[in-house]
């Protein structure tokens, strides 16, 4: 069977870097990737209203199994990315997080590490529902653009048990495509990102 892979990162500041990305992911039989549309379709969405890039991005992920982050410098704060990650943990995606700061732009500069998107939104427990957070300012917030409450039974990783905010990076792994050879092993982090999450 085909996987398939969702990409979720910041356009703007590291396409270049993505693209080599797509390239090894493209290399071999049975793998196809989606969340590499075009930055103008992206833009036109988002133009027409927050309703509507939801609702494309909602699309984007059809048919996926796995989502992985691939992390620049600002990826974590990007609003569209933490969307795509709560929406893939709604859809049941097996999620990671991949590095790429290691490699060079199209200018052929270094990126600097980020932060770990996922360990930008949690989940928590209230009033006997579960509920998204993410990070801001500091603190952490309800997530505020999937407000409605989570059933237990709709999570691959074992349901919060307080108001105390888990990260999604407990349950996910994370990978520096530079330093750990993510040309020859990216398909291997991919597969045990779909097995955590029993896809």
């Amino acid at each position: 069977m085909t996987r398939k892979a969702f990409f979720s990162f910041h356009y703007q500041e590291d396409v270049w870097r993505v693209f080599n990305v797509r390239k090894c992911w493209a290399i071999g039989k049975d793998r196809e990737a989606d969340g590499f549309f075009d930055g103008s379709v992206f833009e036109a969405s988002k133009k027409e209203s927050d309703e509507a890039l939801k609702a494309f991005l909602r699309d984007g992920l059809k048919n996926t199994s796995v989502t992985c982050v691939l992390a620049g410098r600002h990826t974590a704060a990007r609003r569209w990315v933490r969307y795509e990650i709560v929406r893939s943990v709604l859809k049941g995606n097996g999620l990671l997080t991949v590095d790429i700061h290691g490699l060079r732009n199209n200018k052929q500069v270094l990126g600097v590490k980020g932060t770990n998107p996922l360990d930008e939104v949690g989940v928590y427990l209230a009033n006997d529902k579960i509920y998204f957070a993410e990070r801001k300012d500091g603190k952490w917030v309800k997530y505020s653009d999937y407000a409605s409450a989570i059933p237990a039974s709709e999570l691959w990783f074992n349901a919060p048990t307080s108001n105390t905010v888990v990260k999604l990076s407990k349950h996910c792994l994370r990978y520096d495509f530079a330093a750990q050879n993510g040309r020859e092993n990216i398909a291997g982090w991919i597969e045990t990102a779909a097995a955590l999450a029993s896809r």
